[in-house]
């Protein structure tokens, strides 16, 4: 049997958690988990016989399951749950064939597949949230540690004006509480079961109460409904729903919404480190480990390698979840072709973020800083990375106009010449009636102009 994907091409997600949470035979097993929450609740409510449970319990436990058989068998149906509730059935008939028939009592395909999906997206997210957070725990003491460390700032990859290290660090953090936050808003209160019977009507799972003589049989239908999905939701803890949602994909759209966020979240640090590593920065670099970052051509390299995975995921997800807002677009009461599409862009979703979040948790326990490294790089420009200080100084003295043209020219000819901005201004006899050599040097102090970068540490640590 040839198994098609290993990791070999998807080395972030290879060999960590998230693969065996979301892997074919985890969905298997979540549907698995359905279809006895299911029986579970409707022996609860007396539509099937309490003893029924048990025995499809024990088919459950002692039967082994081929998923290469259901999933080349799903071709026939377009998807897993037929093939897999033909041999659920054959399994519990070998204990008790009356029991059998009470398995996927009333139930449809989408029901069983769209709640057994909502599983395992929960057993996930919870993984990228403890990896999250884990990665802000470890950024944290890193930006504690920097609060007050002088770094240039960069905006369209030049220097601009200076912040702390610590600051830079707390921006990082900030996406990642945000990330955080959300991913627990929809682990905790957006994903729900799945509950409609073959059209959203759930006419067979009123039908199966009726005619089961239990304490429903004679309720409305819309006491049934709400008594069975609120007993199906609170067997596989997940959140209970006023109606079926088989073609208003909300759930999902909320998922794609999230992951691509955090997603975002993760690789705006990974683009970062990679910016800060290069051999002419080199102001933070990667933990080292054995074989990591090695080039099979040239031994004196160290690549950003955890970074790479990092931001290489940060490129998959949006075109990935984008699949999953177009399979909005569900026609009627159930769409052929737009649920199935959802199926592996979700997948691969929380692969790459999984493998992504894990990454990252590694990585910010294991970043190192240079302190000293930042300061020789922040004092390359001789002082024009504060020149927008002396620029808001000299406005009111000189006009907007002349003060622009004499900071401009004279950072220009500092630059040129190899001079410091305070040498060439000190020259300038209209600077010179203002502010004298000592002055100038001191406006132009990178530490002296940080503004609240320090404080913005203090607040996301507080956040945190």
């Amino acid at each position: 049997m040839v198994v098609v994907d290993k990791g070999l091409l998807a080395p972030v997600r290879a060999g960590v958690p998230v693969e065996r949470l979301v892997s074919d035979d985890a969905w298997l097993e979540a549907m698995v988990e359905v279809e006895l929450a299911l029986a579970r609740a409707q022996a609860r409510l007396g539509i099937i016989p309490a003893e029924a449970v048990g025995r499809i319990s024990t088919a459950v436990r002692e039967h082994r399951w081929d998923t290469r058989a259901i999933a080349e068998a799903a071709r026939g149906a377009a998807n897993p749950v037929v093939a897999f509730v033909q041999q659920l059935h054959r399994a519990v008939a070998e204990v008790d064939p009356t029991a059998a028939d009470q398995v996927h009592w009333g139930s449809t395909s989408q029901d069983i597949l769209d709640t057994a999906t909502m599983l395992i997206a929960a057993r996930a997210l919870s993984a990228i949230i403890a990896d999250v957070e884990a990665t802000v725990d470890a950024l944290g003491r890193l930006a504690r540690e920097h609060r007050d460390t002088p770094v240039a700032a960069r905006t369209l990859g030049m220097h601009a004006v200076p912040t702390t290290f610590g600051a830079r660090v707390a921006v990082w953090m900030q996406g990642l509480l945000d990330a955080r936050d959300r991913l627990r808003r929809v682990r905790d209160h957006g994903l729900p079961v799945q509950l409609g019977g073959a059209a959203g009507t759930s006419a067979s799972y009123v039908e199966c109460a009726r005619g089961s003589g239990g304490e429903l049989a004679t309720a409305p239908a819309a006491q049934i409904y709400t008594r069975l999905s609120d007993e199906f939701a609170a067997e596989l803890s997940l959140a209970p729903i006023d109606a079926p949602w088989h073609s208003v994909r909300t759930p999902i759209a909320d998922l794609a919404a999230v992951l691509a966020l955090t997603s975002g979240a993760l690789g705006k640090f990974a683009v970062d480190v990679i910016a800060q590593s290069r051999t002419e920065v080199r102001e933070v670099a990667e933990p080292g480990a054995a074989g990591r970052g090695e080039s099979s051509a040239m031994p004196q390299k160290r690549n950003p390698v955890l970074s790479t995975l990092i931001r290489a995921a940060a490129l998959q997800v949006p075109a990935l979840s984008s699949t999953l807002y177009a399979a909005m677009l569900a026609e009627d009461e159930r769409s052929p072709g737009a649920w199935h599409a959802e199926w592996q862009p979700l997948r691969e979703c929380l692969l790459l973020v999984g493998g992504s979040a894990h990454t990252a948790a590694e990585l910010a326990a294991g970043l190192t800083a240079d302190s000293g490294r930042m300061g020789r790089v922040l004092a390359l420009s001789r002082g024009q990375v504060v020149s927008e200080r002396l620029s808001i100084r000299l406005i009111p003295l000189l006009g907007r106009t002349e003060a622009k043209k004499a900071l401009q020219s004279a950072a220009f000819e500092a630059e040129a010449r190899g001079r410091s901005l305070a040498e060439v201004l000190a020259e300038n006899p209209a600077v010179r009636r203002h502010f004298d050599p000592d002055q100038l040097a001191r406006l132009l102090r990178p530490e002296e102009y940080l503004g609240v970068a320090p404080d913005l540490v203090d607040r996301v640590l507080g956040r945190a």
